[in-house]
């Protein structure tokens, strides 16, 4: 098979792959500046991080929980955003893979809370609602 033929058939053509994965992924400042109301954020990991800190507004459903509480929790027609730590940690992908096989649209938001924060974007915790400072090497978004 040619290249041509390869690259025609997307099996090996990096510029489907790349698209592909963009319908899949959302970055952290979209997410931030997303109008409100037009994605549901979920948290995914465990209860513990939850109470470490969270983004504020989203809704705490770890992965294991997905199948059993999401249809109950999201409507049906929601566009979900899923995030767990960081790149580090693919706790969101798997959650992303739950909800996608609900059925939802879904897409996992990359750099995860780790990024949220680094980009000086707020948190919560059960004392309030805390702003973080910006890593420079990261964003030039904040201050």
């Amino acid at each position: 098979m040619s290249s041509e033929e390869k690259n025609n058939s997307g099996s090996n053509d990096p510029a489907a792959y790349f698209r592909s994965k963009l319908n899949f992924e959302i970055d952290v400042m979209d997410v931030a500046d997303a109008p409100p109301g037009s994605l549901v954020l979920v948290d995914t990991r465990r209860q513990s991080s939850w109470d470490h800190g969270h983004i504020p507004g989203a809704l705490h459903l770890p992965t294991a929980e997905i199948p059993k509480l999401a249809e109950q929790r999201i409507p049906g027609d929601a566009q979900v955003v899923v995030y767990s730590w960081g790149p580090g940690c693919n706790g969101s992908t798997f959650a992303a893979l739950a909800f996608a096989e609900l059925g939802y649209a879904v897409k996992e938001m990359i750099g995860g809370i780790e990024y949220w924060i680094r980009n000086g974007l707020p948190v919560e915790t059960a004392s309030g609602v805390r702003m973080a400072y910006a890593d420079a090497l990261v964003t030039a978004h904040r201050p």
